[in-house]
């Protein structure tokens, strides 16, 4: 402890200086220099307070045992609160019975004006109201005992003792603790950087040893449309004249993510084999090999069953249909071959295929070719096909192995998608529901907020309730919820009912609905705090944490975003950002901005070290948006308010995941005009969608948009090496 004090003392002596307080500097140093203890002065703290008491400074009083209660006093059990109310009760009466003695009636009566709504509803100072009123208050047997010197140093005593035992048991300081835990960190980093480093080193040497097989190939061939380097050596394969086997890298290296690609084994590649093994061995990953009737070796065979996709058994489902695909043949427009006797070039080949197979080829790019900026192929899309009515929120938990849908009818489906599509639990509810999240830690547990003013805790492997909360009963709208990355407690948004009296109200009233945001504790399964939500309480829609949960951010109904620091629960800042209100709001992958969508159609970027500095800005259609509206036959149209999540970013924040009427839109974020550049259009739905969410837990990465008619689109992307 004494090392942490002093390493504590360093930092403050070196914010002085860079600041220039030099007296405060001259007068630690002075109390530091006679300071023999080197600990935590509980004697200081209590003559801090008799200080405040005899100079009858309530306000200063009031804020020195908040700021105790809020460092030290809100960190222990909950058994021990009520000897903290105690000691605070014994403060407040020693303060009023120092008052009395001193004669200064004036502040008797102050206390009690300016504590009279805090205190009234207690029951230990219902008769204490009278004291300033009585003519000899010393004298009455009911308060004569708080007069006597016994009293006194009884509490003095006793609140000394309280914090010295209070300090010895926690751990305030742990500076040293946190420098072995950085020190450690450090090695591990390094470690794992030379690591990184060796790999590379290995990637390049084999990159070199290719591209000495690159140049030797013919130039219309090397000014292609961007292919990956096994491609290239597949055709130069396809395209040699002798039998020569000749090195190539791995095919798999290529579907990994760049950050987690390693050097595989040199593969060998000979003439021989039939394109069927091909197939087999690959599955439709490997669509576009097969378009340039690529001849692979048997010891290429046996190494693809090693690295295959964990996917590999669905795809074998879909053989007939690449079957058939293949079975037609392909249009080629003959062309004079060369002196050498070479087939037509691969480029002619490659832009001859039929639309299906380019697309598949492509990634699904609208042009149907491999685009050169193309950040990431599309493998698959799967659908999950369970719900029968339109989704409100599709969310994946933390470890990326399971999703928790729910639909406007209050079915809540947990299912996994991977390696196959399989649902896990089916929760139905007779109240409505409003939203859905998925607990920290742990990860199996989800939070469900009713329409009605409760929030269950569901753990979605015993398939049982835990709890169910109640809320409040003047806000039954449970809109939004959000737990801590610490996983010990959860932030919840509750709203009065709409003007009609229903639940859910399409149309925006022009007076925001009243609102709460409380801070739930999951341990303890009760309300630790209320936020202050200035101007007027006001119904909050969307929150999100910052990565260690010390940021909260949220978007309410009056078009405001208002951001809370955790660790002082009181709000930061706060500014108008939508003319309307904000649906859905995120923090950015370096946590220096914010971004939000409202519903003014605009998608903006928040600058959250200088208040409503805009990053950028740019307006998205409706059905990005919304309201999301269906329209069917005989005039039918449903309309939805978005009450999911809207956009959601990948794992390296540089593209974002929005919605659009047919399917899911990837943009590129940029710092320029304007703010998202569109790269990628997943689509495969026929309705609206209305949640995104993007599950970058696995080697590639998963998409999921969720729709109006309750299909929930699974897109596997494959990021391209830069």
């Amino acid at each position: 402890m004494g090392s942490a004090v002093e390493r504590t003392d360093e930092h403050v002596r070196e914010y002085l200086i860079y600041r220039g307080f030099t007296s405060t500097l001259k007068q630690l140093d002075s109390e530091i220099k006679v300071d023999k203890e080197k600990g935590f002065r509980v004697d200081k703290i209590i003559e801090q307070l008799q200080q405040f008491i005899q100079n009858f400074d309530l306000f200063g009083l009031k804020e020195y045992w908040l700021y105790l209660d809020r460092r030290l006093f809100c960190r222990l059990e909950d058994v021990y609160r009520s000897t903290v109310n105690k000691l605070r009760t014994s403060l407040y009466r020693y303060y009023i019975i120092n008052t009395i003695q001193k004669g200064n009636l004036e502040k008797t009566q102050e206390f009690f004006q300016k504590q009279a709504l805090e205190l009234q509803g207690q029951a230990e100072w219902r008769d204490w109201f009278i004291l300033p009123f009585m003519p000899a208050p010393e004298q009455n047997p009911a308060f004569s005992p708080y007069f006597s010197r016994q009293w006194a140093d009884t509490f003095l005593v006793s609140l000394h003792n309280f914090l010295s035992v209070l300090f010895q048991c926690m751990h305030i300081l742990i500076f040293d603790a946190e420098v072995q835990k950085t020190t450690g960190l450090t090695e591990e980093n390094e470690q794992l950087r030379q690591m990184l480093f060796a790999l590379q080193t290995e990637s390049r040497d084999q990159r070199d040893g290719d591209e000495m097989v690159h140049h030797k190939l013919p130039a219309y061939v090397q000014n292609m449309d961007r292919l990956g380097d096994t491609e290239l050596d597949l055709v130069s394969s396809q395209r040699a004249t002798s039998t020569t086997t000749t090195p190539s890298r791995n095919f798999f290296f290529t579907l990994l993510p760049q950050g987690r690609r390693t050097p595989g084994k040199p593969a060998q590649i000979t003439a021989g084999s039939s394109p069927s093994q091909v197939d087999e061995q690959f599955g439709s990953d490997l669509l576009f090999v097969k378009c340039f009737d690529v001849t692979i070796s048997q010891s290429t065979q046996q190494s693809a069953n090693q690295l295959a996709h964990p996917r590999h058994k669905k795809i074998q489902d879909h053989e007939k249909e690449r079957k058939e695909l293949f079975s037609k043949p392909l249009q080629q427009t003959p062309e004079k071959k060369g002196e050498t006797g070479e087939a037509d070039s691969p480029a002619e080949t490659f832009s001859d295929l039929p639309d299906s197979c380019s697309k598949t080829c492509g990634g699904g790019t609208e042009g149907g070719g491999l685009s050169p900026e193309q950040p990431f192929i599309k493998l698959s899309q799967e659908e999950y096909g369970e719900h029968h009515s339109s989704i409100m929120h599709c969310r994946v938990d933390c470890s990326g192995r399971r999703v928790a849908s729910l639909d406007v009818d209050g079915v809540i489906k947990v299912w996994s998608f991977n390696p196959i599509i399989q649902t896990k639990a089916t929760i139905m509810s007779k109240s409505p529901l409003l939203s859905l999240e998925w607990a920290t830690k742990p990860d199996r547990l989800l939070l469900l907020g009713s329409g009605v003013g409760t929030v269950r805790l569901y753990d979605t492997e015993a398939k049982k309730n835990l709890y169910e909360m109640n809320i409040d009963e003047t806000h039954p709208r449970i809109l939004s919820l959000a737990c801590s990355p610490s996983g010990s407690s959860f932030v919840c948004s509750a709203a009065a009912l709409s003007r009609s009296g229903s639940v859910e109200s399409v149309s925006r009233l022009p007076i925001p609905i009243s609102g709460q945001l409380l801070l739930w504790d999951t341990k303890t399964v009760k309300q630790q705090l209320q936020f202050s939500l200035e101007p007027e309480p006001v119904a909050i829609n969307c929150t999100a944490f910052n990565h260690n949960g010390n940021l909260l951010v949220t978007g309410a109904a009056d078009g405001v975003i208002r951001l809370f620091d955790m660790q002082r629960y009181e709000s930061a800042m706060s500014w108008r950002a939508h003319d309307g209100e904000v649906y859905s709001v995120e923090f950015s992958y370096d946590e220096n901005t914010v971004f939000s969508i409202g519903e003014d159609g605009k998608v903006i970027q928040w600058n959250i070290h200088r208040c409503g500095v805009k990053q950028s800005e740019q307006a998205l259609a409706q059905d990005a948006t919304g309201p999301f509206v269906l329209s069917g036959y005989s005039g039918y149209k449903q309309v939805q308010v978005p009450r999911g999540r809207l956009f959601a970013f990948d794992s390296e924040g540089q593209h974002v995941l929005t919605c659009s009427s047919s399917g899911g839109l990837i943009y590129r974020l940029t710092n320029g005009v304007p703010a998202l550049e569109s790269v990628l259009s997943l689509g495969g739905h026929k309705a609206p969608v209305v949640t995104v969410d993007w599950c970058s837990a696995v080697d590639c990465g998963t998409c999921l948009t969720a729709s109006m008619d309750g299909k929930i689109k699974l897109s596997t992307l494959l990021a391209q090496k830069p």
